[in-house]
């Protein structure tokens, strides 16, 4: 029985990863650079500082922590960097650290998701590790979401199925 548990949380964890990244891959090449690094006031953050925030997330709660790399992330820089990545370059950063990250979670046991580690001076679990990352990554992409909205006035169409409306059985 644990491990039917395991593999659905697993499942329907990578499966939130991956919704969220198609969504995030179609904002992205709607973005020009200009987009990516703007900046309405200084506490608003950019495009390019959330993939860049996410991917310094994924990697020090997934890549990290879970998977037992190093830990090199630079936090503050995240958010202080400015440009310097074209959209094709931070693309494919955030896509090779999502990549990295889905393998350690497909392969992640069932004592290394209960086992308790510390992350950013917090106790975590295995499940807590993944459950942070997958809210966390949603929750920025939908700020990448109304980000492009707002800079392109299109709609993405990420929300046109006929069956949103129908009740539960």
């Amino acid at each position: 029985m644990e491990n039917i548990f395991r593999k659905e949380f697993i499942d329907q964890s990578l499966t939130s990863i991956d919704e969220n990244t198609a969504k995030i891959k179609a904002c992205m090449n709607q973005l020009d650079e200009k987009d990516i690094w703007f900046r309405h006031n200084q506490h608003v953050n950019s495009v390019g500082n959330i993939i860049l925030h996410l991917c310094g997330n994924i990697r020090q709660y997934i890549i990290s922590s879970l998977g037992g790399a190093p830990d090199i992330r630079e936090r503050d820089i995240e958010f202080s960097t400015a440009g310097g990545f074209t959209n094709a370059e931070l693309t494919a950063k955030w896509q090779d650290t999502i990549r990295e990250a889905k393998t350690i979670i497909a392969r992640v046991s069932p004592e290394n998701l209960v086992r308790h580690r510390i992350v950013q001076g917090t106790e975590h679990s295995g499940i807590s590790i993944i459950v942070h990352v997958t809210e966390h990554y949603s929750y920025h992409t939908g700020q990448i979401i109304f980000l492009t909205k707002l800079y392109k006035n299109i709609d993405m169409g990420f929300y046109t199925s006929p069956y949103l409306n129908k009740r539960n059985a």
